[in-house]
């Protein structure tokens, strides 16, 4: 795990390195936990708002590459929006679903549609089983939890982080997630990339040098 330059010396806030991960190990924890106790009929109510706010907000999306993640562990559905633009039929749209090749490098995304051909990974999530790779314009990122300095905890894979370190240029990366995802601080690493914006059930969070509202 990378070390934080301010560790040592009482310049860390977050205490040492094993200290700071077993907050964010907590956090994660009990993220996925409140978002896994949503009841069916809430968690369709607060997924219909968000995809609502992200097409209102995003409507450039319908015209670009848009990397997405198939929904595990009570996730946001976005596949309904993505099939609302597929629909509408500008040939700059594409969906993308992240495809695992190596453990430490970045994500690589295939085409996917209705009917795409999918294959379990080595993870238990769908992606699609064959087809050309495409680079994605825009990232629509799951969260377990997100700051208001911009940073997002995932699993811990660290994978979008270095999906986002790595693509030139860098898609635009809009964090997905419910908004009992939000807490004060996530305690970021070096490695931890900053999202340009997070979308929840009650709207979008724009990130800046005084992070979010």
């Amino acid at each position: 795990m990378p070390i934080d330059p301010a560790a040592g010396s009482g310049g860390n806030p977050d205490g040492d390195d094993a200290c700071r991960a077993a907050r964010r190990r907590e956090l994660r924890r009990a993220a996925i936990a409140r978002r896994m106790a949503l009841s069916q009929d809430d968690h369709a109510r607060r997924a219909q708002a968000l995809r609502e706010h992200l097409q209102l907000n995003f409507p450039q999306l319908a015209a670009m590459r848009v990397g997405f993640c198939w929904p595990i562990n009570n996730e946001p559905d976005l596949r309904p929006l993505l099939e609302t633009w597929m629909r509408a039929g500008d040939a700059g749209f594409a969906a993308l679903l992240p495809v695992v090749r190596e453990h430490d490098a970045a994500l690589a995304f295939r085409r996917w549609r209705p009917g795409t051909a999918m294959a379990v990974d080595r993870y238990g999530i769908p992606a699609p089983a064959e087809g050309d790779f495409a680079q994605p314009q825009a990232l629509l990122i799951p969260l377990a939890a997100f700051d208001p300095a911009g940073f997002r905890l995932g699993y811990g894979g660290g994978y979008f982080d270095r999906t986002l370190a790595r693509l030139r240029p860098r898609p635009l990366a809009i964090g997905v997630g419910f908004e009992l995802c939000r807490v004060d601080s996530i305690h970021p690493e070096p490695h931890d990339q900053r999202l340009d914006a997070v979308v929840t059930e009650v709207g979008v969070v724009g990130f800046g040098a005084e992070g979010i509202g």
